[in-house]
């Protein structure tokens, strides 16, 4: 469901919530070309400092894309910009939850300012900020 421009206020949040998946971290990297060994090969990221595959950023990223492309404002939103900050690795198994909150509004270009950040028991994997266009009532 979309909300549109007119209804949204500052504060108003949504979230979405994913468990990544052997299967998400495969199709992420077969879609991108991102094969980095950190992501596919378990030897290999067992030498590194995380002790094991940790999920893609750009798959966390994309959590915060579904909130803004399907809960709010939803449907229609035109993404403009986007600033992440990683906190933490993402490993598969681990339910990753978006967080977007409205920070400012601004009438006259229709656009919205959101903080977003991706949880993971509760802890920061990602905080940062986006940009969006957000559909109008008259629009459509």
């Amino acid at each position: 469901m979309t909300v549109f421009f007119e209804d949204i206020v500052i504060g108003q949040t949504a979230e979405y919530a994913r468990t990544v998946t052997e299967a998400d971290v495969v199709l992420f990297a077969g879609v991108t070309g991102d094969t980095n060994p950190m992501h596919l090969n378990q030897e290999f990221a067992e030498t590194t400092r995380f002790k094991g595959r940790i999920a893609h950023g750009a798959l966390t990223v994309s959590f915060v894309s579904t909130v803004l492309g399907t809960q709010l404002p939803g449907p229609g939103t035109i993404f403009l910009a986007l600033n992440a900050r990683f906190k933490a690795p993402v490993h598969i198994g681990d339910t990753v939850t978006a967080r977007v909150t409205v920070t400012a509004i601004d009438p006259e270009r229709k656009r919205v300012s959101l903080a977003t950040q991706c949880l993971v028991k509760g802890l920061p994997v990602l905080e940062g900020d986006a940009l969006v266009m957000a559909p109008c009532r008259a629009e459509g």
